[in-house]
């Protein structure tokens, strides 16, 4: 099928909700690392990555060839909550090398389907049981998933104006001010305030979709505090920050003593961007009894086997190291780009290898995005439109990387000198 004919089929029989692909407007065949290619052979750099479902790049050869061991092997695919061997390794695994090398050793994991918004549905059920309370409390900027229990605690009007109907049960407060915002959260909470008691707070401590918003040590800290303080349980949506997108593999291990209540886990946690979500719950919260959160599909076999091989990588000799390497060159890219840009233009984002450029005017991460469409690299924007999003794989070389970010900072200079809603900034 031809890219002409197959863009026909999309808009012919595909739903208009569709996104993505009207600001990368091909069709593509084939993928690698860090690469796409499209129907007609052209090379794309992916800065993308399905939103982050890539941290090891596309097709990582040590887990695809796993996954396809065993789907040749015959070994069950779907199976409810059924014992598999599949889940008994992956289980065990990420037990021993991941939880108990991080302190979390009294933790238990569930399966609540393959999205990362059933992760947070399940979180909130969860929480609310264990609390006998009803209200939970988010943040401005916070992007948790698009089924209704998700969408209460997000922030987005455009989502929210989609339900159709009020989403109660949650209250939005500001994120991350500093000591003035947690202060007013604290007295939000006291006797006789605006809010009483709640079941839990729910955070990302980067905001992936909010534009790369990041919360600090100390306001992380009160979080907790005041949690304890009311009987409340801290969420951590790590779906898009964890799986060692912020440079370690839980976005929070650099706050000491936040020790989440719940965290909720998807994108790439199965290694290969096969559909897979999981909480990591401490065992004296995991008080919903059989059956009474389920989904269909929260025993996918290929899931487990892909997230037991991607495991292979966080215990490889030199692979932390190798992110927070990389994570320091893109930083220091970003920061290279906005030294060349007209002082104002923009600011870094976000943290680790979930960094970018926040730009001062409405629509220059737009138009800073369709330039790097045109010189092939894959790039996109979040929170209001004014955060341009760097997610490359952890995979990346720093070679590969040096060289991406020489493209990378040229064509983004160039775009944003050639870009009239910039032009009020130097006058």
């Amino acid at each position: 099928m031809s890219e002409t004919t197959a863009t026909a089929v999309f808009h012919r029989y595909e739903s208009q909700v569709r996104s993505y692909c009207r600001s990368f407007p091909v069709v593509f065949e084939r993928a690698a690392g860090h690469h796409l290619w499209d129907t007609a052979g052209r090379r794309y750099v992916d800065l993308l990555c399905a939103a982050g479902s890539l941290n090891y790049g596309h097709n990582p050869p040590p887990v695809l060839e796993r996954v396809a061991a065993y789907l040749t092997g015959g070994g069950p695919i779907q199976t409810l909550d059924l014992h598999t061997t599949a889940k008994a390794e992956f289980l065990h695994r990420f037990s021993t090398e991941i939880l108990a090398e991080r302190g979390m050793r009294d933790h238990v994991l569930q399966f609540p389907g393959p999205a990362g918004t059933l992760a947070v549905e399940a979180a909130l059920k969860l929480a609310r049981k264990a609390t006998g309370r009803t209200n939970v409390v988010a943040f401005s900027g916070g992007f948790h998933g698009a089924s209704l229990g998700s969408l209460a605690v997000t922030s987005s009007r455009l989502l929210r104006g989609a339900a159709g109907i009020a989403l109660p049960g949650t209250t939005i407060l500001p994120y991350d001010e500093g000591d003035r915002s947690a202060d007013a959260i604290e007295a939000a909470l006291r006797p006789g305030g605006r809010i009483g008691p709640p079941a839990a707070f729910v955070l990302e401590t980067v905001q992936g979709e909010g534009g790369l918003s990041v919360a600090s040590r100390a306001w992380l800290a009160r979080i907790r505090q005041i949690a304890d303080d009311v009987g409340a349980l801290v969420i951590v949506d790590d779906v898009q920050a964890g799986c060692g997108r912020t440079g370690t593999f839980f976005s929070f291990e650099h706050v000491p003593g936040l020790d989440p209540d719940i965290v909720c886990l998807s994108k790439s946690l199965s290694g290969l961007g096969l559909p897979m979500a999981m909480l990591v719950v401490r065992r004296d919260r995991d008080v919903l009894g059989p059956g009474e959160h389920n989904g269909t599909f929260r025993g996918q076999n290929l899931a487990f086997v892909g997230a037991t091989a991607a495991l292979d990588y966080w215990a490889a000799a030199g692979f932390e190291a190798h992110v927070a390497r990389l994570a320091v060159a893109i930083r220091e890219t970003v920061r290279d780009v906005v030294g060349k840009l007209p002082e104002g233009t923009a600011v870094p984002a976000g943290r680790g290898a979930m960094s970018g450029l926040r730009f001062t005017e409405a629509g220059v991460a737009s138009s800073v995005r369709d330039e790097l469409f045109r010189a092939a690299i894959i790039a996109e924007t979040s929170g209001d439109g004014r955060v341009l999003k760097l997610l490359p794989p952890l995979t990346m070389s720093l070679a590969d990387w040096a060289g991406v970010a020489g493209r990378l900072t040229d064509v983004v200079v160039d775009a944003v000198l050639r870009t009239p809603l910039a032009a009020g900034v130097t006058a």
